[in-house]
């Protein structure tokens, strides 16, 4: 199996941040029991011709084991574009298709479509949160019911993975730093077709969004219960 893409950080931006924050991380951890790992759009349609996307299932499914034993959630967000023949997200298939490829998003992501269900390798639980969305972002009132089912479990901290790294991942990610969640995106848990579309991922939310970091980062050093003060 290939490798997850590797990733490292353009020095211009480290540079570019330590002028503008002081400090490389933005958050120091994440309480677990209000974290949730948000996994986007690993969807067989989506999935099965990329190698990248495959690459990263089983840092997917590493991440989502530690979050549940560690008191935090899994939530899986599919896109939804077409529901009866009529698109979702006329705006998108209208023009930014052909017609032909236009039928073929929409059909394909359609619910009860093969193609609109998970990865068959994802550890995929019942009671995780399943959640859909009709846009890019996971974090669009209105086009995504996924907020209203973190709201519901207490959610603070969003740690986002999956694909495409620089389109419904990062658009995610932006969006949901900007309704007040602290985020993360994982470096070896997101995938793009093509390396420098998944490193302009990351460039961008780290100097304004959120934090960047490897899943062995996020699990050892973010995501531990806070520490136990020996004097209380």
């Amino acid at each position: 199996m290939k490798s997850p893409t590797p990733f490292e950080m353009p020095a211009y931006v480290i540079e570019r941040v330590m002028k503008k924050r002081g400090r490389l991380r933005v958050f120091d951890r994440f309480e677990p029991a209000e974290t949730a790992l948000v996994v986007i759009d690993m969807q067989e349609f989506y999935v099965r011709d990329v190698p990248e996307a495959i690459a990263i299932i089983p840092n997917i499914n590493r991440l989502a084991a530690a979050l549940r034993d560690r008191g935090g959630a899994v939530a899986w967000v599919k896109m939804v574009a077409g529901k009866d023949g009529e698109s979702l997200w006329p705006v998108y298939h209208d023009y930014f298709f052909t017609p032909e490829n236009g039928a073929r998003h929409r059909d394909n992501l359609t619910e009860g479509a093969p193609g609109q269900e998970l990865h068959a390798a994802l550890d995929a639980r019942p009671d995780d949160i399943h959640a859909s969305k009709s846009r890019f972002s996971a974090f669009i009132p209105g086009k995504s019911d996924l907020m209203e089912k973190l709201a519901a479990r207490g959610i603070r901290n969003v740690v986002i993975v999956g694909m495409l790294t620089n389109f419904c991942c990062e658009t995610s990610a932006r969006d949901a730093m900007m309704l007040d969640y602290h985020v993360a995106m994982v470096s070896d848990a997101n995938a793009a077709r093509y390396a420098e579309d998944h490193n302009v991922g990351f460039s961008t939310v780290f100097q304004s969004f959120g934090d960047v970091v490897t899943v062995d980062e996020l699990l050892n050093d973010m995501l531990l219960p806070a520490p136990v003060d020996p004097f209380r």
